[in-house]
């Protein structure tokens, strides 16, 4: 198989591994998809001129959710079209406090699963007793998943007039007690003042004397929009004797708002203590906050000063420069190896040009991964650094990439050009193949974080589309650089030895690197579908080999006309059965774990740090996966350490591991919340409730990790 042919085939898998789109069909006539309305009576009857409440039940499907009074970034709130009889009037609809619903970059308020909006009734004191009175209404409001869809109902209660004090429907008692528990409640005996600052606003919050309470993420929720921005983390300090919670205004803000109105959550200390909205709006005023703040632990553990953009840049290039230090690297680096020997310090001119497709080749790959991530997010999924490596079928394409390179560096198969030009720095031409080993280096470098990387890429995945692009081309100047500063340096081409019989030796050595990533890859691969799945992918290696011995064999211009046809046409054949076998292969599902626990560790979640940390206990949480290589070296480097599993024994160190060998919105969400978008991350939680937690370094020693065990 020719490497040009190659090449085209190679960019078309790419392109159609990194694109991905979601469609989903609504049933027609269906008014309420996904959702269903009711209107439910809080009494039995009605008294005349006494008010009563009803309210509006939505019940959405798993998945799905309706929206607040401000839906935040995205959304419409659910309305009521009342038709009530001669002399009724109904009040606004009382609105729970909402949740966030995070579909980066972008963050709604809303509800899920049920919801009850309660509306006061006001009867006329003349209506008769004895007679029945249907009150009826009109519901309108959004369903949304990834998708959105209007949803609308006709509801309606019949209730009898009686002379007689109203009793509660027992029917409905506790979901109107439910609604009632979270409806905001005034700031009665609680001091809480606004202030602009140059930063957005600031808000101080300080609670009756005596009493004590924390807040929880991100814990205030604005009542219009295009006052604050609502997908930035608020991070929560204590100033002085109460709590301080920074607020990022809006982009799309004109001027500063005059009344900072909307809902506060505040709870009591104890961990399964339930929230109290406090309905605030306080005046905004100008001004720089004067007390010093301490951090606590009830703030984001992603609330950190955010970076700037030009930071952002700089962590990007030089994150960049460091991924080709990272093992993953490496299978690709030696291709490029080879064509700088082969060039030898001839031809300057073909070697500038192939440096520089090599460089446009890794830019266009972060441009691809950039656009594929920003565009997948926009449309609500949650997805970060390396999620191509998520999928069992890309990882079972890039298994079988790399074993065909395998063989064409061994000379299993000499068909076209010679594969040292594959991504060189080659005389002449070639400049196609220089440019796809630039998107292959991109490729497998991504289940690998450099330092620096986390952060400039957390930035990227949380700001307008526009400031994402231009990190990722950061990223890539940063990994591009090292190749087209030696390509451009014909001082430093000439240091390499000639090129001569001894390379043959050299490009099937290298063989062996990339034989070893395919080993990596099939073990990757058995984490995400089992041993049967794995079987699959191995029988389809196999079958890929013998295609290329059919060509190697059969198809050598010696043959005759025929001998090559038929042999072409078999090689087909047999390359078919290996997508249909690798494809078989990635829809199968392992029943194991993608990382193994082991004795020590127990898998993470949210509410199990906060439970060991309520018991006292300090918590390390390992974010992993099987395929990043450098979570793996870390683990065995570091945290395997004796001195290390020691000095966690000796503190009563919970030890959790969250395992992104797989897409998990959950993991993927906590990897967010701490500004990240991709593994390895390392988090160590303290104890004490008021030490925010801290965050150690991509790369691991053991010393890092017993220095920050230290400071416990």
């Amino acid at each position: 198989m020719g490497l040009t042919r190659w090449g085209e085939w190679g960019r078309l898998l790419l392109l159609s591994l990194l694109i991905s789109s979601v469609l989903a069909a609504q049933e027609p006539g269906d008014p309420s998809p996904h959702s269903d309305a009711w209107l439910l009576s809080e009494v039995a009857s009605m008294r005349p001129g006494q008010p009563f409440s009803v309210g509006l039940r939505l019940v959405m499907e798993e998945g799905w959710h309706s929206y607040w009074r401000n839906a935040g970034d995205s959304g419409i709130p659910t309305s009521l079209e009342w038709e009530l009889p001669d002399g009724f009037e109904a009040g606004e609809i009382q609105w729970p406090y909402p949740s966030r619903i995070e579909r980066p970059p972008l963050v709604s308020y809303g509800y899920e699963r049920e919801v009850l909006l309660v509306v006061e009734i006001r009867p006329p004191s003349d209506l008769a007793v004895g007679t029945t009175v249907t009150l009826a209404a009109r519901a309108d409001w959004l369903i949304c998943e990834e998708p959105c869809y209007p949803a609308s109902a006709d509801v309606s209660v019949e209730l009898p007039v009686r002379d007689a004090a109203p009793e509660p429907d027992r029917r409905w008692a506790d979901a109107f007690a439910a609604a009632r528990a979270r409806l905001p409640v005034p700031q009665q005996g609680w001091s809480i003042a606004a202030r602009y600052t140059s930063s957005g606003y600031v808000l101080d919050v300080s609670p009756p004397s005596g009493r004590v309470v924390s807040l929880p993420e991100n814990p205030f929720f604005a009542a219009a929009g295009g006052v604050i921005d609502h997908a930035a983390p608020q991070p929560v300090a204590r100033a002085g004797d109460g709590l301080r919670i920074r607020l990022s205004e809006s982009d799309f803000a004109l001027r500063p708002a005059d009344r900072l109105e909307g809902v506060l959550l505040v709870r009591a200390p104890q961990a399964d203590a339930p929230y109290t909205a406090l309905a605030i709006a306080p005046e905004v005023i100008t001004g720089e906050a004067g007390r010093a703040e301490t951090p606590v632990a009830a703030a984001s553990p992603g609330s950190r000063e955010p970076l700037t953009l030009f930071l952002a840049l700089a962590f990007a290039f030089l994150g960049g420069l460091l991924l080709n230090l990272m093992p993953c690297v490496l299978p690709v680096l030696s291709i490029k190896v080879l064509g700088f020997v082969e060039q030898g310090g001839t031809d300057p001119a073909g070697a500038r040009l192939h440096g520089a497709a090599y460089g446009l080749g890794v830019l266009i790959c972060f441009w691809m991964l950039a656009a594929a991530l920003l565009l997948l997010r926009a449309a609500g999924r949650q997805l970060g650094w390396g999620f191509q490596l998520q999928s069992p079928l890309f990882v079972a394409f890039m298994a079988l990439l790399f074993f065909a390179l395998g063989l064409l560096f061994l000379g299993v198969v000499e068909v076209g050009a010679s594969l040292t030009r594959l991504g060189a720095v080659a005389r002449g031409s070639g400049y196609g193949n220089s440019l796809l080993t630039g998107v292959l280096a991109v490729v497998v470098a991504t289940p690998c974080t450099a330092p620096f990387m986390g952060a400039a890429l957390g930035f990227a995945l949380a700001r307008p589309a526009f400031h994402g692009l231009v990190v990722f081309t950061a990223l890539g100047i940063g990994m591009a650089l090292p190749y087209v500063a030696l390509s451009a340096s014909p001082a430093l081409l000439r240091r390499f030895p000639r090129p001569g019989p001894w390379m043959e030796s050299l490009k099937q050595f290298l063989a062996f690197p990339l034989f070893a990533t395919v080993a990596w890859l099939l073990w990757v691969f058995g984490r995400q579908a089992g041993v049967d799945g794995a079987s699959l992918l191995l029988l389809a290696l196999i079958f890929l080999g013998l295609a290329a011995w059919i060509l190697a064999r059969w198809s050598a211009p010696s043959r005759t006309g025929t001998a090559r046809a038929v042999a072409r046409t078999v090689a087909a054949l047999i390359l078919l059965l290996v997508g249909a076998l690798a494809w078989a292969g990635s829809r199968m599902v392992s029943d194991d774990p993608g990382v193994r626990l082991g004795s020590k560790w127990q898998p993470f979640s949210r509410a199990r740090v906060e439970e060991l940390r309520s018991e006292g206990r300090p918590v390390f949480v390992d974010f992993t996966a099987a395929w990043c290589l450098t979570c793996q070296v870390n683990e065995r480097v570091a945290l395997a350490d004796a001195a290390v599993q020691e000095a966690f024994r000796a503190r009563d160190v919970a030890l959790l591991k969250a395992d992104w060998t797989k897409w998990d919105p959950q993991i993927t969400e906590a990897l967010r919340s701490f500004g990240r978008s991709g593994v390895p991350l390392y988090v160590l939680y303290s104890a004490e409730p008021g030490v925010p937690p801290r965050i150690l370094p991509e790369l691991l020693s053991a010393g890092t990790v017993l220095e920050a065990l230290a400071d416990l």
